[in-house]
């Protein structure tokens, strides 16, 4: 019982000095920095999303990007064509997000395995291909611009936040958004509704058995994992202040499921890990030139060849051993 005290206690105070390690970069940070960091919380939303679905329901969603594209044009021409502000539009792209997420899921979900995975990517490709050509509407390959920021939010002792011109501004916004992203799903994969994604991600048809009304729940996280891309997309949308149809495609699936996969699938920090540790590098390895992407393959495919359970699955797997030799060793000198 003490073991377990002392772990509780061990975990909250990592947990408290990564939110205020977080919260005083702005103060030591340049501005490229900062950017590269906001863009490792955006990435971090995108794939926490993916994992809800892959990792703790074990369905291959390969139409995320879909999603995150959806969430970004639907704000980006909300605000663009109507003028709407961005919380406005924020909302109403969410809304659009999961109308389409229950449009989608409803026929994809009734297949399984990798028909689930193809179905899904070839909506994803449709998805694109629309944004391309609709360009009456989303100007096409010639993009959308002029997306205005957030609006400033004026303070009650005076003055006013203004996302336009501070850069830690909208750092703050897109952590404040990845924290809440955060708790919104450990409090989901730790409730009943959690225990059933897992169990269908175990075994569907055992879940099936025992009462789990396993279509409806992969609907749930398919919807709710739709409905955080959008944010993500909406985020990234106010933040660039233009978007590109390449923002739309299975791309994007595809840099979260490395993500994933390289932090750890079906872990609260996995994805957050993979996202930070992956864009970092990735950033790095631009000095190389076309070189970077070769670099940058074979680094994920060492690390999915030899640590197969991703950085925090090793660290889960590894770190009590070392700790016990440590143990043994102090004993042992004393």
């Amino acid at each position: 019982m003490d073991n377990l005290l002392k772990l509780y206690t061990t975990k909250r105070l990592i947990i408290l000095l990564l939110i205020v390690a977080a919260l005083v970069v702005p103060l030591f940070a340049s501005n490229y920095t900062l950017r590269v960091v906001i863009m490792c919380c955006i990435w971090s939303i995108v794939a926490v999303a993916l994992n809800l679905i892959v990792g703790y329901t074990g369905q291959g969603n390969l139409g995320l990007g879909a999603f995150f594209g959806m969430g970004a044009y639907a704000t980006g021409l909300l605000m663009v064509k109507l003028g709407l502000n961005f919380w406005l539009a924020l909302m109403i792209a969410l809304a659009l997000t999961v109308i389409l997420a229950v449009l989608i899921g409803l026929p994809t979900l009734r297949t399984k395995g990798a028909y689930f995975a193809i179905a899904t990517l070839c909506f994803n490709i449709i998805f694109s291909i629309v944004i391309v050509h609709w360009d009456t509407l989303t100007e096409g390959v010639r993009g959308l611009r002029g997306i205005p920021n957030v609006p400033a939010i004026p303070l009650p002792w005076g003055g006013r936040i203004d996302f336009h011109e501070s850069l830690a501004a909208n750092y703050y916004l897109v952590l404040i958004f990845l924290i809440l992203v955060i708790v919104a799903i450990y409090r989901i994969v730790n409730s009943l509704t959690g225990r059933a994604f897992m169990a269908v991600r175990q075994d569907e048809d055992l879940a099936e058995a025992i009462g789990i009304n396993t279509f409806r729940t992969k609907l749930l996280s398919f919807t709710v994992s739709a409905f955080i891309a959008g944010l993500a997309g909406a985020l990234y949308v106010v933040y660039m202040g233009f978007l590109t149809p390449d923002m739309t495609t299975y791309a994007i699936t595809f840099n979260a499921i490395l993500f994933v996969v390289v932090g750890g699938i079906a872990s609260m920090a996995g994805p957050i890990v993979g996202s930070f540790l992956l864009t970092i590098i990735g950033e790095q390895l631009t000095a190389f030139g076309t070189l970077h992407l070769i670099i940058y393959g074979v680094l994920i495919v060492l690390a999915i060849i030899y640590l197969p359970v991703g950085l925090v699955g090793a660290y889960q797997m590894f770190w009590p051993r070392i700790r016990q030799q440590m143990k043994r060793g102090r004993a042992h000198a004393a």
